[in-house]
């Protein structure tokens, strides 16, 4: 991990602090390869995620709207459920989009909706989505610090 190896310690209530650390399993959608998604280089970012990012995990799906990513969500949401630690990111499409084609998924799998974070990352390179992801993942660590 590249100089964030503590980011995402969290404070548990009652001002102790936790010796776990919050996990965050990254699902990315390539939107079919669409044109805001273009910039980005899809065979590469999954790894560049886990390399340099403190997350569980990175995976990258051709379009999660679709059955199949649908089917993909809900899995990676069942296994998360039940881990008041551990967070959804989903680096889609614009968020207000995403909260409206998953919410389905949330409802039926009955993850918590706090802890599901979708993240606009079109329209630009790997290195942005890094920066974004980079800039949520303090959002989650610090849940005092405002969005912008």
């Amino acid at each position: 991990m590249v100089g964030n190896q503590n980011l995402l310690s969290t404070y548990r209530e009652g001002g102790s602090q936790g010796s776990d650390l919050v996990k965050v399993k990254t699902l990315v959608c390539n939107c079919k390869g669409l044109e805001p998604f273009r910039r980005a280089d899809m065979n590469t970012l999954a790894f560049e995620i886990e390399s340099e990012l403190e997350v569980a995990y990175a995976a990258v799906h051709p379009q999660l709207c679709a059955q199949g990513g649908m089917q993909v969500l809900e899995d990676v949401l069942r296994t998360a459920e039940d881990d008041p630690d551990t967070y959804v990111m989903v680096c889609a499409c614009a968020e207000d989009t995403q909260k409206n084609l998953f919410k389905k998924a949330l409802r039926r799998t009955g993850f918590d909706e706090k802890h599901f974070v979708p993240l606009d990352v079109r329209n630009t390179t790997n290195d942005g989505i890094l920066d974004r992801i980079r800039a949520r993942l303090a959002e989650i660590a610090d849940p005092t610090k405002q969005r912008h």
